[in-house]
């Protein structure tokens, strides 16, 4: 059935044609149907438009997974992409502040050695942080790179190194992790060794 027909017929009509059939043609036509809503939904909650539109693709890419590998019942398409994008949002949100909590760690290291050796202290903390990133794997270390050095977004970087910015974010979500646990010890430990 081409598109045309399909725009014709009813979300149910078109989620049974997803689960039934895997329809790609079914999906591109909820796709279409539903895409600026979703989008506008979580830009709304965000703020910000590249991690709305992160939101809405992962929303429809979970749409089309659980579509075609189970037997999906939804009464309201619409109802179900509105949790969708709210539960996509706090996900986005967890992520964010395990982020922040970097930029948190290297604060307190500052703080921290704010003394009149602080500046040797502080260097050394920074050749330690470099030889962190330089432990990563090469793909997370070239991801960590370009998002944190050359402030590229992962957009930019799932097209630069031809990646799915799925891919791009759990390599940068694994770098973040290792690094922060890294840095957490060091606090410690420099907390302690120059009480």
């Amino acid at each position: 059935m081409n598109n045309g027909l399909l725009e014709n017929l009813t979300d149910q009509e078109l989620l049974t044609q997803l689960t039934a059939e895997c329809s790609r043609a079914a999906f591109d036509v909820l796709y279409n149907r539903y895409w600026k809503q979703v989008l506008n939904q979580a830009f709304k909650r965000l703020g910000d438009a590249e991690a709305a539109q992160d939101v809405a693709q992962e929303v429809f890419f979970q749409l089309w997974k659980k579509g075609t590998s189970e037997n999906l019942i939804i009464g309201n398409l619409g109802g179900y992409l509105f949790v969708s994008v709210r539960n996509g949002v706090l996900r986005h949100f967890e992520k964010a502040s395990r982020y922040e909590s970097l930029s948190d760690v290297v604060s307190e290291m500052e703080q921290l050695h704010a003394g009149a050796d602080g500046n040797l202290l502080y260097q050394e903390f920074l050749n330690s942080f470099s030889a962190l990133i330089n432990s990563l794997p090469p793909q997370q270390q070239i991801i960590f790179r370009l998002r944190f050095d050359d402030g590229l977004s992962t957009q930019e970087i799932a097209e630069q190194l031809d990646l799915s910015v799925k891919t791009v974010r759990n390599h940068l979500g694994r770098a973040l992790a290792t690094c922060r646990e890294a840095l957490l010890l060091q606090v410690i430990i420099s907390f302690f060794l120059h009480r």
